[in-house]
């Protein structure tokens, strides 16, 4: 640890205990060490230095730790908090990680432990800070190897710098998650990244999801003959096969708790033992892991190990939804028109005007899978003429916007409406008329979706316009 490194801050009552753990750390290198006696000295330094890791007792006179915690994590959440008690009770250290501590340690404290736990908060707010300075410079940058993200189809800009976050981590060989909605393609990216780092070997992947632990040993670590009734020969397992490329991981967080553990071995030793041998077996592969689920909360509600959660999240990946998409819509439904058409031997269809109106007011809860879906649905039902129909899109629309977004975006809007305001039950004739005014906004004045969002035909609607207009 270099001089010019973010401070370790130590903050307790006790001088003897900021005296031993200063020196312990020092001694092992980790440098500088700054320790405050006063737990009401903490906010007024972080308003003025940086720091590294705050290792902060909880139980002080004057500003207690209990209190000191939340408000550090809120203004200062890059900051790793690492908690020091006397304390024994569970309670206390759930909610100590419930409030965003980073771990939570016991007096008297293991040096050994004190010292790792302390070493590895300071590893990852480094890579906090490689990210973060990672992603601001890449912003202005352009991708290098347009061919490996070719079967990515986007114009959306936060894509294109996700695309130059992949190429800047592709030669590292570190651990990654991508996280991210169902059907957003995380596994697409994984192979995009596999692509840019020009890695000799194979990609191989391995849903976890429904694995016991003896089927994901076998599966990952393969087995010798012998090693259990049924094996009658060696078979070599995942692992062996992304030899010199990358092991792609789906749906990480079902993966049972058993092989959590020999998972972060891998990680941590790039070594393994097949089933039913003493053999120890070596790996380079690099690991790529994927999930739709709340890893970090996983990890709070005890279901994810938190040695796991940090070593998988050295460079994390966020694949943004298709409702944050906008401007790939238009492109990604011409290209599952002309690939539907292509493989059902039909003539591709034309877009209607109104289609692109239509989807844009719906939140794809199924993200680019559904889309495709929902398009390959409506070109086998085509039979003539040069458009496609829209009406198998307004049936899913309405029943979507019916059970999501009318409940959370249509209260919300009404909530901070006149109607609200005034402090009385709005009338009928004054709800109808809002609910008209709001599905005529959301479908830029398109009467035809304005229609389908409020379930009724567009003769209808435009009869109710009308009355308006005349009161």
């Amino acid at each position: 640890m270099k001089e010019s490194s973010l401070p370790v801050v130590l903050v307790d009552d006790e001088e003897d205990i900021l005296f031993g753990a200063s020196y312990l750390l020092n001694s092992h290198g980790v440098k500088p060490v700054v320790s405050l006696s006063d737990g009401r000295k903490l906010l007024p330094y972080l308003q003025s230095e940086k720091a590294g890791v705050i290792v902060l007792d909880l139980f002080m006179p004057y500003t207690s730790g209990i209190e000191l915690l939340p408000r550090v994590v809120q203004n200062h959440p890059e900051v790793p908090v690492v908690v020091l008690t006397a304390s024994q009770e569970v309670e206390i250290a759930v909610s100590c990680m419930k409030e965003g501590a980073f771990d939570y340690l016991v007096k008297p404290v293991e040096e050994s432990r004190f010292v790792s736990c302390v070493q590895r908060a300071l590893e990852i707010r480094g890579l906090r800070r490689e990210i973060g300075s990672l992603r601001h410079s890449l912003i202005a940058q352009s991708v290098e190897c347009p061919e490996c993200f070719s079967h990515i189809l986007t114009c959306q800009h936060d894509m294109q710098v996700l695309f130059k976050y992949i190429e800047a981590i592709a030669d590292t060989g570190e651990p990654v998650i991508i996280s991210g909605e169902s059907g957003t393609g995380k596994e697409l990216i994984a192979q995009a990244l596999h692509r840019v780092s020009g890695r000799s070997g194979e990609m191989v992947s391995l849903n976890v999801a429904g694995l016991d632990d003896n089927m994901f040993s076998d599966t990952l670590f393969g087995h010798v003959k012998g090693a259990f009734t049924s094996a009658d020969r060696d078979r070599k397992g995942m692992i062996a096969s992304a030899a010199g490329g990358t092991l792609f991981l789906d749906e990480i967080g079902d993966l049972n708790m058993a092989s959590q553990v020999k998972l972060l071995r891998l990680l941590q030793d790039k070594s393994y033992y097949p089933l039913g041998s003493d053999v120890i077996h070596h790996s380079d592969a690099r690991i790529v892991a994927a999930t739709n689920q709340n890893l970090h909360e996983k990890m709070m509600q005890g279901n994810f190990r938190q040695d796991l959660f940090f070593r998988l999240s050295c460079h994390p990946i966020n694949v943004p939804p298709l409702r944050k998409r906008p401007n790939d819509l238009p492109l990604l439904l011409r290209h599952f028109i002309e690939e539907a058409s292509g493989s059902m031997s039909k003539p591709a269809p034309a877009i209607p005007d109104e289609l692109l109106t239509l989807l844009s007011v719906y939140d794809f809860p199924g993200n680019i899978r559904e889309l495709r879906s929902l398009v390959f649905n409506a070109v086998a039902q085509h039979r003539s003429g040069a458009v496609l129909s829209m009406q198998s899109f307004r049936d899913v629309v309405r029943k979507g916007h019916r059970a999501s977004a009318f409940e959370h975006k249509c209260t919300d809007a009404v909530a901070g409406s006149s109607l609200a305001i005034s402090g009385r039950f709005p009338t009928l004739k004054e709800a109808n008329r809002f609910l008209v005014e709001e599905a005529m906004r959301k479908a830029t004045n398109n009467q035809g979706v304005a229609a389908t969002l409020l379930g009724i035909t567009r003769q209808s609607l435009n009869r109710r316009l009308k009355n308006k207009d005349e009161q």
